[in-house]
């Protein structure tokens, strides 16, 4: 089936002419037709525009020359802005914008020729770690546990864009992560998750949750298919004052690269109370699949590690409560009907267009940021962040990449949410570190608990070095031969 391919497979039979762009764009349609009621993984579906789009990449392929995206069927994650296209953030407040731009990624995917099937699903301004939070309905994971009819959650916030591509509803897709919202979800639902280094991809057009931290990435069902990706969504611009300048190199060409001599630190903090053995066993794994690649492996640690959740549910929800701000009915979002005063318009439009967990969120920022608690929590919340940042400077002067486990556990049931919110901020217990700090990181999937469900690895690199996880990743993908797959019958996976 041409929806089974990779980004790098179809590339190739393009160009070979064994089928057109139209051919692959409308397996991928259908498999959306067939599938989104069920897995929700889109909010927007653009079929109609996606075979239009195919048609013209046609016509480029034939006169040759074609760039490396062109007539690849992609998922966009609906927190970028698309020109023409609704762009929801999965709330209620902007349910209905429409924007007359596009962002800085989307535009450069558009640019290597890729087609667009339509906006993902998400949490709720990029806030949660169950793809729960989404005022269109939660995501459900492709994937079922053996003998167990649970609908599982896909992980968050990126949910809609790995649900689609582990569901072969997208040959891959845009993600964002803000704490671990591309690499969670990919390690629930069995494909690859590219967060770069901080600055590596614009953030322009791209609706804010916490601008430090937000980074926007691939997800796909291959490390080579991300490094295709990533070579074309990076790269300077000038409307992000945060967006790095350095040159992009070719990510692809990092595939199958020697190991030998590479040094992998092994962090002790990330054995954390609680963990599963089966956890621990595929981390095991995957130390020595890399020591027998020839990798020297350095056990190392990272102190501040264990205040990296704390740390960034002060920093995170700060930035939100101030990006957030924009929306009150005025200035941007649904205006509430009915309202007496301003500061009843405020109250009625904000309640009444976010959600739950984005209110809870807004309100902790706000606090923290208030006379009085600003150097109580915020100021001190910066200085730790720094501990953590000097933290990964000094490991990477003894090794030259981090494995960890990406996730605690594996994907959970919907009905297995915890009651308490710091239960689900858990989660992000081992990506959050690697955001805080700016670093890359990469979750692979390597294998399957006992009860068919995926688990990741998670690789972290030094600053603006994602050629070197790209290639560990690759290696670990190659001697995992991870080739299982969800089966959308409830209770069975492949």
């Amino acid at each position: 089936m041409l929806t089974d391919l990779t980004i790098a497979q179809a590339a190739e039979g393009l160009r070979k002419k064994e089928f057109s762009a139209v051919e692959l764009t409308k397996a991928h349609t259908d498999a959306v037709e067939a599938l989104n009621g069920r897995v929700n993984a889109y909010i927007t579906v653009t079929s109609d525009q996606a075979l239009e789009a195919a048609r013209k990449a046609d016509s480029t392929l034939a006169a040759g020359g074609a760039p490396a995206l062109t007539g690849i069927p992609l998922g966009i994650k609906d927190v970028f802005c698309t020109n023409g296209v609704r762009t929801t953030a999965a709330s209620k407040i902007i349910g209905n914008f429409v924007p007359p731009y596009e962002s800085t990624v989307t535009a450069k995917l558009l640019e290597n020729g890729a087609i667009f099937l339509g906006k993902t699903n998400l949490d709720e301004f990029a806030m949660g770690s169950g793809n729960l939070t989404s005022a269109f309905g939660g995501v459900e994971n492709p994937w079922h546990r053996k003998d167990d009819a649970s609908v599982l959650v896909p992980g968050g916030s990126s949910g809609g864009s790995a649900a689609a591509v582990a569901a072969h509803m997208a040959m891959g897709a845009t993600g964002t992560d803000t704490g671990g919202s591309i690499r969670q979800p990919a390690a629930y639902c069995g494909i690859v998750g590219l967060k770069p280094t901080y600055g590596r991809c614009s953030r322009w057009g791209t609706i804010a949750f916490a601008s430090s931290l937000d980074q926007a990435g691939p997800m796909t069902r291959s490390v080579e298919d991300a490094a295709i990706m990533l070579s074309a969504m990076a790269g300077h611009d000038p409307k992000d004052s945060t967006c790095s300048t350095e040159a992009v190199p070719d990510y692809r060409a990092a595939c199958g690269r020697s190991l030998k001599g590479l040094r992998v630190g092994i962090p002790a903090e990330y054995r954390a109370p609680g963990m599963s053995e089966e956890i621990l066993a595929v981390w095991q794994r995957g130390i020595d699949m890399l020591r027998e690649a020839g990798c020297e492996i350095v056990d190392v640690s990272l102190p501040h590690t264990k205040y990296g959740l704390a740390t960034y549910y002060i920093i995170a929800p700060a930035e939100c409560s101030s990006n957030l701000a924009r929306y009150d009915g005025v200035r941007f979002g649904e205006r509430a009907e009915g309202a007496t005063s301003l500061d009843d318009l405020y109250e009625k439009t904000r309640h009444n267009g976010f959600g739950e967990e984005v209110r809870r969120r807004i309100l902790m920022g706000t606090y923290v940021l208030s006379a009085g608690y600003y150097d109580a929590y915020y100021l001190k919340a910066q200085k730790v962040r720094t501990l953590i940042q000097r933290d990964f400077t000094q490991a990477f002067e003894k090794v030259d990449v981090l494995l960890t486990p990406t996730a605690p556990t594996a994907a959970f049931a919907r009905d297995e949410k915890p009651e308490d919110p710091v239960q689900m901020y858990l989660n992000d217990i081992f990506t959050v570190p690697a955001s805080m700090a700016g670093q890359p990181a990469m979750s692979v999937p390597v294998a399957l608990d006992n009860k068919g469900l995926p688990l990741g690895l998670q690789l972290i690199g030094k600053h603006f070095d994602e050629e070197t996880i790209i290639a560990v990743g690759s290696a670990l993908e190659k001697t995992a031969g991870f080739t299982a797959r969800p089966d959308l019958r409830a209770g069975v996976s492949a």
